[in-house]
């Protein structure tokens, strides 16, 4: 199942990842990629779902009721379809195919997302960025990203959604280390792209097929590459696409229960009484009443 990269330092063996799937609503399957057994982050991507693409009827699509989440950024980068995104700061964002829509939460903030109605088709992918410890209470921020860098190189389509690559800076406001690239092919592709030996990175197919040293790989599955690597060769079938993450792995471990993040499980057991007692911290959405979500019970707690 593994296998050893060529023209590399030192790098690791490939791990493939079976993603999991799991049931958003009625017509809307998700499959996650992070955190799993085999592998828990990308440097301080620590969540990755592959939702879609999916076609769906009337009173279908995707509906998450008020949530909260904390020490995190959610991302989301949205190919196909429309989402409403509302949350306890008072921010209300539609996201369309191109867009990158990036929720800070800090201390604490809440959120509800809902197809728009009229729409009948999404294909997304939902991550998560672990802050920093130094950065867990910091205010609650949203911020929309209409407009990323997009270029053609080798026969690919690239679109940068965080970080520096290939001599492109994207806007988007993170607090590590990080890289996102979206990687389209129309037509049957070899190409070779510079990596960060520094960085850890996986590739995520999202349509099509792909072959990464020797390997084939389709959508469902994650190649986790890790560290040491100085490139990228990658060959991709005509009509296929794939998201690039890395980053500089993470020092501290995370605690991750449910939609929290912390650097310790008394944070986190924290969070959740608050949520659960309405405290301020993660305010109120509107459109949110009567969609508050109940958390599960903490495990360590039981």
């Amino acid at each position: 199942m593994s296998e050893s990269h060529a023209n590399q330092d030192s790098p690791s063996p490939i791990t493939r990842i079976a993603l999991r799937s799991a049931e958003l609503g009625a017509g809307l399957s998700i499959r996650r990629a992070l955190p799993t057994r085999e592998q828990r982050m990308v440097g301080a991507w620590c969540f990755l779902d592959h939702i879609g693409p999916v076609h769906f009827g009337k009173e279908e699509g995707l509906h998450v009721g008020a949530h909260p989440h904390t020490a995190l950024q959610t991302f989301t980068w949205m190919m196909e379809g429309e989402i409403l995104h509302r949350d306890s700061l008072g921010s209300e964002q539609i996201i369309r195919p191109g867009q990158v829509n990036l929720m800070t939460a800090g201390r604490g903030i809440s959120h509800t997302e809902d197809s728009v109605p009229g729409a009948s088709t999404l294909h997304a992918a939902q991550l998560w960025i672990a802050l920093p410890p130094e950065q867990i209470d910091i205010a609650p921020a949203f911020e929309h990203y209409p407009d990323l860098p997009g270029w053609l190189e080798q026969g690919l389509g690239l679109t940068l959604l965080v970080g520096d690559f290939g001599g492109r800076s994207a806007p988007v406001r993170v607090y590590s280390p990080l890289l996102g690239v979206d990687i389209r092919s129309e037509g049957h592709v070899h190409a070779v792209l510079p990596l960060r030996s520094d960085f850890e990175y996986a590739l995520l197919p999202l349509e099509g097929e792909l072959r990464l040293a020797g390997q084939s790989f389709s959508a469902g599955e994650f190649a986790y590459m890790g560290k040491g690597l100085n490139q990228l060769e990658l060959e991709m079938a005509a009509g296929s696409r794939a998201l690039l993450l890395g980053g500089e792995p993470l020092e501290t471990p995370i605690t991750m229960w449910w939609n929290f993040v912390g650097y310790s499980k008394p944070y986190v057991a924290q969070a959740q009484a608050d949520w659960e007692a309405g405290a301020a911290r993660f305010g109120k959405v509107e459109g949110g009443e009567g969609r508050r979500i109940a958390p599960p019970k903490i495990p360590w707690a039981q």
